[in-house]
């Protein structure tokens, strides 16, 4: 039974073009590459890395990255993911300027943001470099779901990226285990026709979400996230019995 399921899985996967030539596997040179970083520490210090070096990334550190990433689930099994490794400069810049086409807009309510919250300017000034220097970044990698996104119910749109999501993640964690920087963004793909235009990707295929990736100019540091009580209900939505506090502040607490 599941070697048959395996074998309509296969099956669903679009025969490629055949390639004019097959291009040089990019190896990892000087640089030892480790995924042993336990799960936990890995989630505790992820964040989002825009600033990074020159440094080239790897096609075999990629690939074992897109191997983890792709062990995620997706509904039905269905693994309606594909992705697009872009290192072509010219494909990076017109990537780049759809990015900033919509930034202007999106600077003015983060900076409007800032002005409520001032440690936001860290976050703002570092997402301002990733749109100057977003054609600088080693790769970009570009997930797409499979098929036309549902128009209704509304729904089904959502389970088609929740079934991309997972993937996502997997692969920004695996980054993070390398020491790795990656950040995930969706401005560059503003407009679907545009990306499409740029990548030569099928209207039956829907450009989804961007990773920029490259090794970090500073270095992953501490993260700043708020108590987990500030985003848990119990059975209704806004009942906070644990409002404000840490998941080790309610097991002390229960515990004494």
């Amino acid at each position: 039974m599941q070697e048959q399921m395996s074998n309509r899985v296969v099956q669903a996967v679009p025969r490629p073009a055949p390639a004019k030539k097959r291009a040089p596997l990019r190896v990892a040179k000087g640089r030892k590459i480790s995924f042993t970083m336990p799960l936990a520490q890995a989630m505790l210090s992820q964040r989002a890395i825009r600033r990074v070096t020159d440094e080239p990334v790897s096609d075999e550190l990629l690939l074992q990255l897109l191997e983890l990433g792709t062990q995620a689930p997706s509904a039905f099994n269905a693994q309606n993911w594909e992705f697009i490794i872009v290192r072509d400069m010219r494909i990076k810049k017109r990537l780049a300027r759809l990015n900033r086409t919509i930034w202007p807009l999106l600077r003015k309510v983060m900076r409007k943001r800032e002005e409520a919250d001032p440690e936001l300017a860290k976050v703002n000034d570092a997402s301002e470099w990733g749109v100057d220097h977003f054609e600088d970044y080693p790769v970009l990698l570009v997930a797409c779901y499979r098929s036309k996104l549902p128009v209704w119910p509304p729904v089904l749109a959502s389970t088609a990226y929740a079934s991309l999501m997972p993937a996502l993640q997997n692969i920004l964690l695996a980054a993070r285990s390398t020491g790795l920087g990656a950040n995930l963004t969706t401005t560059p793909l503003w407009s679907t026709l545009l990306a499409r235009l740029a990548l030569g990707i099928p209207w039956s295929v829907t450009p989804a979400a961007v990773i920029t990736l490259g090794w970090p100019a500073g270095n992953y540091g501490p993260v700043k996230r708020r108590p987990v009580g500030y985003s848990v209900s119990l059975d209704r939505y806004d009942q906070r019995p644990w409002f404000g506090q840490t998941a080790m502040q309610v097991l002390k607490q229960a515990r004494a």
